[in-house]
């Protein structure tokens, strides 16, 4: 499915996330992509089984599925499982912002464990819980970052033969102001990111001064930008590094992926 001339393949890109909150999964199912992860965003939003199904299409389908929350939890509610047959499950802690407080007071681990040994084929997402992944085993599924490149070399250099998968976020453009709207805001919750910015700072296209020059750098740390050879060049130096599957999040919209 995946063809020479798709902006997907052209970046280099493995597969592409998608939000069902942000974006049609309608028109996702017509991306030229062999791999589509479908990204936690709440139970609420959670697509019907009818609607994995009908993305499983002509290529893999994987969905984020966190370990605490009620749904997915081995050790307690799985009323949203198992999932349609032919869709994939990758196992995250679970953003707190689409997490209960009674969700996100459970313990990671124990449920990580446990939903392993229920779907040893499935992905472990790292955020947060690098060490707990990396002792549950599987296909490692990071987020970019700054210093992923070296820490990658490190992880293969150290022994580690597993499988590395990657999820960044892609802006299509070298256009300073539509990148910061882009992903300013995402570059912006990372730690150092947060630390280095001014207090009450915009971070998107508005941004001035100190702000700007901080978030600039960002969202070429933690996504990737520019045109697509730019990119490309980027994701094969990641390749080179260690990394197997890459995942691009459309950032300004499935158009930037047709």
């Amino acid at each position: 499915m995946l063809t020479d001339e798709s902006p997907v393949a052209r970046a280099g890109l493995d597969g592409v996330a998608v939000k069902p909150l942000e974006h049609d999964l309608a028109a996702a199912a017509d991306l030229a992509t062999d791999l589509l992860v479908v990204d936690y965003e709440g139970r609420d939003a959670f697509p019907d089984a009818d609607r994995l199904r009908s993305l499983t299409v002509d290529r893999r389908v994987a969905v984020t599925t966190p370990v605490r929350a009620d749904g997915f939890d081995p050790l307690d509610d799985t009323s949203l499982l198992p999932l349609p047959e032919g869709v994939e499950r990758v196992l995250v802690a679970g953003n707190p912002a689409y997490l209960t407080d009674a969700e996100r007071d459970r313990a990671v681990a124990p449920r990580l464990g446990a939903a392993r040994e229920t779907a040893p084929e499935a992905w472990v997402g790292t955020e947060g819980i690098e060490r707990i992944a990396l002792a549950a085993g599987g296909t490692q599924y990071e987020l970019l970052g700054r210093h992923t490149a070296r820490e990658v070399r490190a992880l293969r250099a150290a022994g580690f033969e597993g499988h590395l998968a990657l999820y960044a976020p892609v802006v299509l453009t070298n256009d300073e102001d539509a990148v910061l709207d882009a992903v300013g805001g995402y570059a912006a919750r990372r730690g150092p990111v947060r630390r280095a910015l001014p207090d009450n700072a915009a971070t998107d296209a508005s941004a001035t001064g100190r702000a700007r020059e901080v978030l600039t750098q960002a969202v070429h740390d933690f996504a990737l930008a520019g045109e697509t050879e730019t990119v490309a060049d980027r994701i094969e130096n990641l390749r080179e590094a260690g990394v197997d599957t890459i995942v691009g999040y459309p950032a300004r919209g499935l158009a930037d992926f047709r």
